[in-house]
């Protein structure tokens, strides 16, 4: 199992949009490295749903439930998107600051490439911020 985290803009398409649908295509991503972490990505990998922008949090988890295919929202280009379903909310969300001021998290791409919407979390920085936001699995 891989671990990742994806970014979204909470008044876009938020955490709590998430549960209400059931399930969403993760769909618009535009970048490169974002759309090979997408292509990735496998059934049942676990992923940290980051509120961006406004929050600057992770609130949640989700899961993968159906590997990358063509985008259909994207009118031109080779991207892809994956189906994700909620798996819980964290009991305490996990602001960027508090992850900023955990040493063991400093080399998360959240902390080193913060503008990359999807990428990888090794299983320990992804099991630390479950810790953080007091939750398990």
């Amino acid at each position: 199992m891989n671990y990742w985290l994806v970014k979204s803009e909470p008044y876009e398409y938020g955490y709590h949009d998430l549960e209400e649908e059931g399930r969403t295509m993760w769909d618009g991503i535009r970048n490169y490295a974002a759309r090979k972490h997408l292509r990735g990505m496998k059934v049942d990998d676990l992923v940290l749903f980051y509120h961006s922008r406004k929050g600057l949090e992770i609130v949640g988890i989700c899961k993968v439930v159906k590997e990358f295919y063509p985008d259909p929202t994207a009118e031109k280009g080779d991207w892809s998107v994956v189906d994700v379903v909620p798996v819980k909310r964290l009991t305490k969300p996990v602001t960027l600051q508090e992850i900023k001021a955990t040493p063991e998290l400093q080399e998360i791409p959240l902390v080193r490439i913060s503008r990359l919407s999807v990428m990888p979390i090794e299983e320990s920085a992804f099991l630390r911020i479950l810790e953080m936001g007091e939750t398990s699995l």
